[in-house]
């Protein structure tokens, strides 16, 4: 009988001492310390052991912040295992077995596995059963699942639901008989239950001819759901996924012990299910120790080598973009890793044109392999969600809902928690509130941006505390002129390769789109007129999507989407593209004379022309452009009056928040950067509550209305000041 140690409390060791950390050297900085460099003298299945038991007191894995650790020593009383194996009657501890000579019983009683069957009986044994039957001439006796014998008695004083213990007496294999016979025990006994000693199975190697047939498979548990009528288990191992059944009383959770996350041995007899494989549970159990920790080492090993993206080129030739290829890899394989654990995967991006086209190719390139990994037909909309953000950051709202919705899968459906990816947001000190809540719940994350995130030192910047993987172009001193949509679809073709030819325009879309200037963007371009998209085309699916964009708000508009960047029908986005265009452009114009009329402009001594317009009072409210883009139109109609070389800067303001657009020759002769003046705003007027950013010569700034004027005052103020 195996005890926990008293002395050790089941841990496996005793407590010594306190010193600094090995990892953080006593600073305290977070860092991924592994189990054994705080650990000396304890077992590897003690270690799993305090893993799985949530309740028991778990040794640091990390310092937590505490910048020290503690020291151990191996328990002398259990050496090191955490637990005593003593006899089961007496109590009297043991080298080995679960009874000491003076208490071991005579007789032994076998608990048959449900899985067994008639070749697992033996004659002359004793067996442990429940009456199933009846009749005036004996009573039936399920052995398990399989096996079933007749008792014979004259007038049996038994009833239907008893346990009792029986004599095999005549196996009868022709016949599929058992005759038994009551039980000679009367003194002391061992009970032992004996398992169906079936070969392991792998789930990839499961196919049509394996119907009918009882099969054992061992593997993770990536989802449970309870059903109206089974409980239907999601097992997966190194080669596939597939779905365990498990049957008792209809809507009652079947083997409550065995949860997400668990390793589980299942063996049933395949059958399908709705076209799909499926293996209808004779039993599930979970597994622990050491056969435990074999199986999850297998598995990710397995899993990990299956997740290495396709070694695949480039797009376009781009020194950035090959300082990139180890993130944008990392991105890749994080992404694929997610849909071979089962994990389902959210991805958050801008909603603009850029941002759009960046979750778009994330979704083309994950579905297919969802589909092909995953049983679920539905797996696509199980597993993957996309979901636009107003703001080019990812705001409090946005994280509330995927928090939210994560957790009620986790309770609900039995699935794991998802990984996020964020595209066209996920860099800049605003994110990072966000990203601590998700890391709050150990939600990993995947961000690929191009907005400026802040100073870099060492390759790093202020969220990669928060993020897992991250993509940006400023890490590797390139900077926004690489779009995200252009990052998007090189890792999307590292993810799959196979869906690559119909997603190599949508870089050039970005690009179009999000006004990027720079080699790559051309190269992209010239990419998508390869493909029959002029500039002027990509341009107009741009301004289709934005307009779409505005109305569809937080709907992905899957279907709608596709049309409008030339992913469905050819003729139908023809129509649509016209439609909406034409559409789009009435409104802007509509928009443009409310505005300009009322555009202050003004040449400054340094050069700049700087326009001012209030949004509140000179354009309509509540419709499409909103302020956002009305700021940008109008600041393109004085662009294309002074020329793309003049230094021009457009804001437009409301009560509580103003737009700002630039052109290159700001940031090229003066080095602006709307970053670091939104940051030396707030710190020289900190009761306005200044926040915001974006890129370098666009984005947005938000103050308090009762101090708008001392902000825009001091806003501009800095622009006049550009070159002194």
């Amino acid at each position: 009988m195996i005890k926990k140690c008293l002395e050790c409390k089941g841990i496996g060791h005793n407590v010594t001492s306190y010193k600094v950390c090995e990892k953080c050297h006593g600073t305290g900085v977070k860092s991924e310390v592994d189990l054994k460099n705080h650990i000396k003298g304890v077992s590897a299945n003690a270690v799993k052991r305090f893993e799985l038991d949530e309740e028991q007191e778990v040794p640091c894995g990390t310092c937590n912040g505490k910048g020290e650790i503690e020291v151990t020593e191996k328990c002398p009383a259990c050496d090191g295992k955490g637990e005593l194996n003593v006899c089961r009657k007496c109590g009297k501890p043991l080298e080995n077995g679960d009874y000491c000579n003076d208490c071991k019983p005579k007789d032994i009683v076998y608990i048959l596995h449900p899985a067994c069957d008639m070749d697992d009986l033996e004659i002359g044994s004793e067996y442990k059963g429940k009456i199933t039957r009846v009749e005036n001439y004996g009573v039936f006796v399920s052995l398990s699942k399989k096996v079933f014998g007749l008792l014979r008695l004259r007038s049996p004083n038994y009833s239907v639901g008893d346990e009792l213990f029986v004599k095999v007496m005549e196996i009868k294999r022709a016949r599929g008989e058992v005759d038994l016979s009551p039980s000679t025990i009367k003194g002391s006994y061992e009970i032992i239950k004996l398992r169906k000693n079936i070969s392991r199975t792998k789930i990839g190697d499961i196919n049509n001819k394996f119907m009918g047939k009882t099969v054992r498979i061992v593997g993770e548990v990536v989802q449970v759901q309870q059903t109206s009528g089974p409980t239907i288990f999601t097992i997966a191992d190194e080669t596939g996924t597939t779905w365990a059944a498990a049957f008792d009383e209809p809507g009652v959770r079947v083997y409550p012990g065995v949860n997400t996350g668990n390793i589980a041995e299942v063996l049933g007899e395949v059958n399908l299910h709705g076209g799909k494989i499926q293996i209808e549970s004779e039993s599930i159990d979970r597994l622990t120790g050491k056969d435990s920790l074999e199986i999850r080492k297998l598995i990710d090993e397995a899993i990990d080598k299956r997740a290495e993206p396709e070694e695949t080129e480039f797009l376009i030739e781009s020194e950035t973009l090959n300082k990139l290829r180890p993130m944008m890899h990392n991105a890749a394989k994080a992404i694929r890793r997610a849909i071979l654990d089962g994990r389902s995967i959210l991805v958050r991006h801008h909603a603009d044109a850029d941002g759009i086209c960046a979750g778009v190719a994330i979704e083309k390139a994950v579905v297919p392999l969802l589909k092909e990994a995953n049983n679920n037909s539905d797996a696509e909309w199980h597993y993957f969600k996309r979901a636009p953000s107003k703001a080019p950051f990812y705001e409090i709202e946005d994280v509330v809902k995927d928090l939210s919705f994560a957790l009620e899968d986790v309770e609900r459906h039995g699935q794991k928690l998802p990984l996020i990816v964020l595209l066209d947001n996920g860099s800049t000190e605003e994110d990072m509130l966000a990203l601590m809540k998700v890391k709050i719940y150990d939600i990993e994350v995947v961000v690929i941006d191009h907005h400026f995130p802040g100073e870099v030192v060492d390759g790093t910047v202020a969220v990669d505390e928060y993020v897992d993987v991250h993509v940006n172009p400023y890490l590797v001193g390139g900077d926004s002129q690489i779009t995200a949509g252009a990052l998007a679809v090189e890792v999307a073709n590292m993810i799959n390769p196979e869906v690559t030819e119909r997603l190599m325009h949508l870089p050039g879309i970005a690009a179009v789109g999000d006004h990027a200037a720079s080699d790559e963007a051309n190269k992209y371009i010239e990419i998508a007129a390869e493909r029959g998209y002029t500039r002027d085309e990509l341009d107009k699916v741009a301004s289709c999507v934005d307009f779409e964009a505005f109305y569809l708000r937080f709907m992905n508009g899957r279907g709608i989407i596709d049309t409008i960047l030339g992913l469905g029908n050819k003729e139908k986005h023809g129509k649509l593209i016209t439609a909406l265009y034409n559409e789009s452009m009435k409104r802007v114009q509509t928009q443009l004379r409310a505005a300009l009329p009322n555009l202050k402009t003004q040449k400054l001594p340094n050069g700049v022309i700087f326009n001012v317009l209030d949004v509140e009072k000179y354009a309509h409210k509540f419709t499409f452009p909103a302020p956002g883009k009305t700021c940008g139109f109008v600041h393109d109609n004085i662009v294309q009056k002074y020329g793309e070389e003049t230094p021009i800067i457009t804001l437009a303001y409301g009560p509580d928040f103003s737009v700002i657009r630039a052109t290159d020759a700001v940031n090229e002769m003066f080095g602006f950067n709307l970053n670091e003046i939104v940051w030396k705003l707030a710190n020289e007027i900190p009761e306005a509550g200044i926040d915001g950013g974006g890129h370098e010569c666009a984005g947005s700034l938000k103050f308090v209305e009762g101090l708008s004027k001392k902000v825009l005052e001091s806003f501009a103020r800095e622009v006049a000041s550009l070159g002194e």
